[in-house]
């Protein structure tokens, strides 16, 4: 972990997005934290084609992410990797922001430690 599930308006397009370089850079600044192994770490984006925001002005648009941890951090880690992890989506969709009305939201939340499980190899790949 952590996992970031990215939500979007469908009037967003992927060369505005740029969801392959956010996605690198999330995922190298959880690397860098010092908090999370690479083999954890996943992302993923959803595309809302039902929506509405605010009046229905449909040159409106949101993003939302959330980020899923696994337990074991401190609320001092937690709240750093956090404020850096909004910070990161922040600052790569400042141009949306700049240009038209747009929402954006983040989330950070640790899973229980009970009813969860993993099954992967990946640290086997990584080892190169």
């Amino acid at each position: 972990m952590p996992h970031f599930i990215l939500e979007y308006s469908a009037n967003l397009t992927e060369d505005v997005l740029s969801l392959d370089r956010l996605f690198a850079n999330l995922h190298t600044a959880a690397v860098h934290s010092g908090l999370f192994p690479l083999a954890g770490i996943r992302s993923r984006a959803h595309r809302c084609d039902d929506y509405r925001i605010a009046d229905g002005n449909t040159d409106y648009a949101f993003v939302h992410l959330q980020v899923k941890i696994g337990s074991g951090r401190s609320t001092e880690e937690k709240s750093a990797v956090a404020q850096k992890f909004f910070a990161i989506v922040r600052d790569h969709l400042q141009p949306l922001y700049d240009t038209r009305g747009f929402a954006l939201s983040f989330e950070m939340s640790e899973l229980p430690t009970d009813l969860k499980y993993n099954h992967n190899n990946l640290r086997e790949y990584l080892r190169d």
